[in-house]
């Protein structure tokens, strides 16, 4: 499979008050021809700054960037193509839908104007097939600003697809959703990537959307890639304690490596002795973190033997419908397990918590994530809105 987008050592810096930033430090990574790559990470990790770059609506200060073989950002700043020339169509948070244009118009406007600008004939064309794509058939003469929020998502996709992009561009396309229309457009989405076979790098901090969607993942952190993978292998092995917590619910309990032997190491926490898979690069004494995903946890009034197994008191029960999430106070911490609701548990057991050792993830440990609130810059917020004169 040929490399459609490739990212070396991007570097991208911005001057602020206290001094430069760096929000982007030497990022790599290829996707290729057909996938569907996430971009994953809290606000301000750098994931958009990093697919702006790819898009040319920021300028790297390091690095070489490549499309379709076509070199974007050379690595020795001697080459820039603009964002214009670029083989990318771009759908923003925002949509940065046009309220004075039609449906038509809007599609219809990166082709229909300056160097990419195409024959009438031809523009009505490119422009009905995008529509029909997106499912907006008959509706390109409706005023933008009629359309529902849905139907303007769809809209802002088809005007990124009526270039016939190599790459399709995604900042966050479905956060402006609500929670039932972004469960039907993130289905919608990965059917019309599928169907086109078109690479498309998406930006995201839900999580959810970047498990159901990807081909593969790369989760970034102060402007780093801390773990690149298939959803999969992101969510079962996480690589550190920040991984763990921002995929997917889990539970992480502290405490020191005892023993590891064959393959199986030995964990003191206060909650007990917990055995897991051993990890190479851990030590005996060292400190470290143990992540355990609630779905993986069997709850017991009584325990076996050969169970590797802690004791506590279950705390609260909250219905979710197929299951319930069960809350069991061990030694001060609160552990979630995913319990099914004729078990017949009851606020107040004494119960045992069970877990495979392959499902006991050890990890390096580190202190606690907390995301810190991201104030957008003046020339981010720009970016996402129409160009000076557009009509």
């Amino acid at each position: 499979m040929a490399t459609a987008v490739r990212v070396s050592n991007l570097v991208k810096r911005y001057s602020t008050d206290e001094g430069a930033v760096n929000a982007v430090r030497e990022v790599s990574f290829n996707v290729e021809e057909g996938e569907f790559f996430t971009l994953l990470g809290p606000s301000g990790c750098g994931k958009s700054t990093t697919l702006r770059c790819i898009a040319g609506l920021e300028k790297a200060d390091g690095g070489e960037i490549a499309i379709d073989d076509m070199i974007v950002v050379s690595s020795d700043g001697n080459g820039y193509v603009p964002a214009h020339q670029r083989p990318i169509g771009m759908v923003f948070q925002s949509y940065a839908i046009w309220p004075h244009m039609n449906v038509f118009d809007n599609v219809a406007f990166p082709i229909s104007r300056g160097k990419g600008k195409l024959p009438k004939s031809q523009v009505r064309e490119r422009v009905l097939e995008a529509l029909s794509l997106v499912r907006l058939d008959g509706l390109e003469n409706r005023p933008a600003p009629q359309l529902s929020g849905g139907q303007q998502q769809r809209l802002a996709l088809a005007r990124a697809l009526v270039r016939q992009p190599k790459a399709l561009l995604l900042d966050e396309p479905l956060s402006n959703l609500d929670a039932k229309l972004r469960d039907e457009m993130r289905v919608e989405l990965k059917t019309l990537t599928e169907r086109l076979n078109i690479t498309t790098i998406f930006v995201t901090h839900d999580q959810l959307e970047a498990l159901t969607l990807s081909d593969q993942i790369a989760v970034m952190r102060d402007g780093e890639i801390v773990q690149l993978g298939s959803p999969k292998e992101i969510y079962s092995t996480p690589v550190s304690r920040f991984t763990a917590e921002f995929i997917g619910t889990t539970n992480l309990l502290e405490g020191t490596l005892v023993s590891s032997s064959r393959g199986v190491a030995k964990v003191n926490t206060p909650q007990g002795e917990i055995l897991c898979t051993a990890v190479d690069s851990l030590n005996v004494n060292d400190k470290v973190s143990l992540a355990i995903r609630p779905a993986n946890i069997i709850v017991k009034a009584t325990k076996n033997a050969k169970d590797n197994a802690i004791q506590g008191k279950i705390e609260t029960m909250v219905f979710l419908g197929d299951s319930i999430d069960c809350r069991v106070e061990s030694a001060g911490e609160l552990i979630r397990a995913f319990v099914h609701p004729n078990q017949g548990l009851q606020r107040g057991d004494d119960v045992w918590l069970v877990a495979e050792p392959s499902d006991c993830k050890l990890l390096p440990y580190e202190a606690k994530f907390v995301e810190e609130e991201f104030v957008p810059s003046e020339a981010s917020v720009a970016a996402t809105q129409p160009p000076a004169g557009a009509s």
